[in-house]
């Protein structure tokens, strides 16, 4: 019980502190999150801007835009970070079709040659800024959300071994000490009780042989005194008085 109490605590001491880590994390990552959204607001504002100046310098691209679209030239990796054992998924963006995010080979370069190929390009530029933060603000509210259930869950167990199994465990190992501490309290006076009335029997027999030996000192003492003061000695009278009985004549022996 008391090795399931120790584990227990050791146990609570561990769920607080990845508690707390969990919970330093949180909130760096809604620090993140209010920024990356207060960013996205501003981009996007930029981000559609630019593509009115786009569509009024080269009129209704998008047909042609679709057409020159081959093949997705920014994609999205999934990676994970481990904090405390919480597996938080993070997304990173891989940009592919072109050395560098503002160019692209293909027909995707040749779009606006004709008039408005700047502003195209800027609008382009300013949608593949909006979409990586986009994807930075995606990665956190996936991770902000993950860790919001694995802090409920850990500060759900900390609070079942704080206010349910330790003071259970405690209560029982109170109740066993209390138990032992009754039967050792019972032990002892069962001792106490055997050994008085050891004592008493001991003092008894004493008692008792001592009073044996006055009675028979007593006894003795008696028996000598009546032998030697009756004055009546069986030799004395044999020789003073006695005589031979069997030498006397007695008139009433008819033989």
């Amino acid at each position: 019980m008391k090795a399931r109490l120790t584990g227990a605590t050791k146990g609570h001491a561990l769920l607080k502190k990845k508690a707390d880590a969990l919970t330093v994390r949180f909130r760096a990552i809604l620090k993140k999150i209010v920024k990356a959204k207060e960013d996205m607001g501003t981009l996007m504002k930029a981000s559609f801007f630019s593509l009115a100046q786009a569509r009024y310098t080269s009129g209704d691209f998008k047909h042609t835009l679709l057409d020159s679209v081959e093949s997705a030239t920014v994609k999205v990796k999934l990676h994970q970070d481990n904090v405390a054992g919480v597996k938080l998924p993070r997304f990173e963006s891989c940009k592919e079709g072109g050395s560098s995010g503002t160019e692209s080979s293909g027909k995707l370069g040749l779009l606006g040659l004709g008039s408005g190929g700047k502003q195209i390009q800027d609008c382009r530029k300013s949608f593949t800024q909006a979409l990586d933060l986009l994807i930075e603000l995606a990665s956190l509210q996936t991770a902000f959300l993950t860790l919001d259930e694995a802090i409920k869950v850990t500060n759900r167990r900390v609070n079942a071994l704080e206010h349910v199994v330790k003071p259970r465990l405690e209560n029982t190992i109170a109740y066993i000490k209390g138990e032992l501490d009754e039967l050792e309290r019972e032990e002892f006076f069962r001792l106490k009780k055997v050994q008085g009335n050891k004592k008493k029997h001991a003092e008894a027999a004493i008692a008792l042989e001592a009073h044996l030996a006055d009675i028979a000192a007593a006894t003795g003492t008696t028996t000598t005194s009546g032998e030697g003061g009756s004055g009546y000695n069986y030799n004395d009278g044999h020789q003073q008085g006695g005589g031979n009985m069997l030498g006397e004549h007695d008139d009433d022996i008819i033989f």
